[in-house]
């Protein structure tokens, strides 16, 4: 192997280990002007991230962006999917300056610092899924995947976020999170953000889970007590 070629390989191979280092959840707290304490989380996958912001004493959500992302060196891009403080932003690539170790994420260009919640792990559910379809008295209602509006789960080794959106539009219509655990085809969430409704923040949702063929087939009632049967998919 020439000295080029060995080169080369040593520089993409970092490329590589540096993308799979920031995988997982990352935290930053703030206490803002009035007192509050802020909580923004950013969640990473393979290929897609969520970032949200709320107030972690009381549960308001404060604001969410998120969508594809590359790491090439230490510039991460962002294709933006949603963004509830600017929706012009979505479809447009929006690139950060970033640090990386391995339990500190520093985005040197606003000088915000993450410490790392979890490094993903093994979960079967880690990923980013789309919701496929719901089974309504026994009969399946299939969505199409290639439908600008989307239901999304990002899910790393503890934490989750669902987002509903429209990425022709540019619509968002809700978002919630944050915690889950996994036992026994038992699925827990414990809501510590919800946009639509903050009496629902402190609740524990549980459902039953199954993978089936690599599709999540997810059963339980929803946060208004309404049965639900959803088949979720993972991204491409």
């Amino acid at each position: 192997m020439t000295n080029l070629k060995l080169a080369l390989l040593c520089i993409f191979t970092s490329f590589g280990i540096q993308a799979q280092g920031i995988i997982g959840a990352w935290e930053n707290d703030t206490t803002s002007e009035s007192g509050d304490q802020l909580k923004t989380v950013i969640t990473f996958v393979d290929g897609y991230l969520a970032s949200t912001t709320f107030n972690a004493s009381t549960g308001k959500f404060i604001a969410t962006h998120g969508g594809s992302w590359t790491l090439e060196g230490e510039v991460m891009t962002e294709k933006v999917e949603f963004d509830t403080t600017n929706s012009d932003r979505v479809g447009t690539e929006i690139s950060y300056k970033l640090a990386i170790s391995d339990n500190e994420i520093d985005i040197l260009d606003t000088h915000l610092k993450f410490d790392r919640i979890d490094a993903g792990g093994p979960g079967k559910l880690q990923g980013a899924w789309l919701m496929s379809g719901r089974i309504i008295d026994g009969q399946a209602q299939v969505r199409n995947k290639d439908s600008p509006r989307k239901t999304m789960k990002i899910l790393s080794g503890s934490r989750f976020q669902w987002i509903a959106y429209n990425t022709e539009t540019k619509q968002f219509m809700g978002t919630g999170g944050v915690t889950y655990t996994t036992i026994n085809g038992d699925y827990t969430e414990r809501i510590e953000f919800f946009s639509k409704d903050d009496s629902r923040v402190g609740l524990d949702l549980k459902f039953k889970y199954e993978l089936v063929d690599g599709q999540w087939h997810h059963k339980g009632l929803s946060s208004k007590g309404d049965p639900i049967n959803e088949v979720w998919r993972l991204r491409d």
